[in-house]
């Protein structure tokens, strides 16, 4: 029986700072790529291999915040109360409208049936009152199931490797919508669904200050990808098989390999931040904090204002290297001292409280 840890706070700021390190990730990583415009005349895209690995990082935003999705919903499972299901089901589709939002207003980017981040949360949030009642055990069976069946829907529906952005928004293949949720969507039920059960777990184990079960799950995760890295199989040898063990950058679509690593570093992730609050508990002031608490509403608008006005305004991929991550820090700066300010008045009227509003 694994050893508890003692001492580990009812409310963990220390998660709310990771989802705070989140957003600044999903900042430079969307950025980065949207007002960068690329190698200049005589130039290669290897020449700027630094700043293609600093945008790169931003790929753990995505998985950062399902996992922590994951991780807080186990931990409001945790208080049982009347309707509590209900409220998970309103949370879920409060969360999947606002990504049907998103959808219409952003269609420089997705059509009505793209399935982006709000949407895979949302579903995911709808499944809970279901995981809830699963044991560990269960959990873990469940985040391998989802794992296998995933290459096995690419190969089925001969998904395209890579997957374009044209290919993520196109309703008009057999199963239109429900294709790109379940598979060829930015990110699909399959194979994401496995990195919220995984955060799910996460919380579990923090409730029970299993703090030493949970950092012996991420490093067999790590390890688990590591292996699979070193095995690379040609798809005239084993189709199904070439698609579990890909690393493909970026990942669209992900592989089982891919997904291991990732959901490895979230869950390193959170166990350090839980190893942290035993020793010195995050101050709810944090400014990582605030941010991280205002998350969704971040996402939302920087998004539109960036991805869909920006264009019109003439900010799309116009900007050196340089400019580009000094804009990307003033972005940053700016987002993380607005987001302090608005702490005052518990993020009055932005995504989270409409959410929560939704949700009772």
């Amino acid at each position: 029986m694994p050893r508890a840890t003692p001492d580990l706070p009812s409310r963990l700021h220390g998660l709310d700072a990771l989802r705070g390190l989140a957003v600044l990730l999903m900042l430079e990583q969307h950025l980065g790529s949207w007002l960068w415009r690329g190698p200049a005349p005589g130039e290669a895209i290897a020449d700027h291999a630094a700043f293609l690995g600093f945008n790169a990082a931003g790929g753990l935003a995505f998985p950062l915040f399902i996992g922590l999705s994951g991780a807080s919903n186990a931990q409001l499972a945790a208080h049982p109360r009347p309707a509590l299901d209900a409220t998970l089901a309103r949370r879920g589709v409060g969360l999947w409208m606002l990504g049907i939002a998103l959808n219409l207003v952003t269609p420089s980017w997705f059509s009505w049936g793209s399935f982006f981040a709000l949407h895979m949360i949302g579903v995911a949030t709808l499944l809970t009152p279901a995981l809830r009642r699963l044991s560990r055990a269960g959990l873990l069976a469940v985040m391998a199931a989802v794992l296998a069946a995933t290459p096995l829907a690419q190969h089925w529906l001969g998904t395209p490797m890579p997957l374009d952005n044209a290919r993520m928004r196109d309703v008009t293949l057999a199963g239109g919508a429900l294709r790109l949720a379940m598979v060829e969507g930015q990110y699909p039920v399959f194979p994401w669904l496995a990195v919220y059960v995984g955060g799910f777990v996460a919380g579990r184990d923090l409730r029970a200050a299993r703090v030493r079960s949970l950092g012996q799950l991420a490093l067999a995760m790590v390890a688990a990808g590591g292996v699979a890295c070193g095995f690379e199989v040609s798809e005239a040898v084993h189709p199904v098989l070439a698609r579990a063990f890909r690393l493909p950058v970026p990942f669209f679509p992900a592989s089982v390999t891919i997904v291991m690593l990732l959901l490895g570093a979230t869950l390193l992730a959170v166990t350090l931040a839980a190893r942290c609050e035993i020793r010195r508990p995050v101050a709810p002031t944090n400014v990582l904090v605030a941010l991280g608490r205002a998350s969704l509403t971040v996402f939302v608008l920087h998004v539109w204002l960036f991805r869909e006005a920006g264009p019109r305004l003439g900010l799309w991929r116009t900007l050196s290297p340089a400019t580009t991550l000094a804009a990307i820090g003033l972005v940053g700066a700016l987002t993380m001292g607005l987001a302090r300010r608005w702490q005052r008045v518990e993020y009055r009227y932005g995504a989270e409280w409409l959410v929560r509003k939704l949700a009772g």
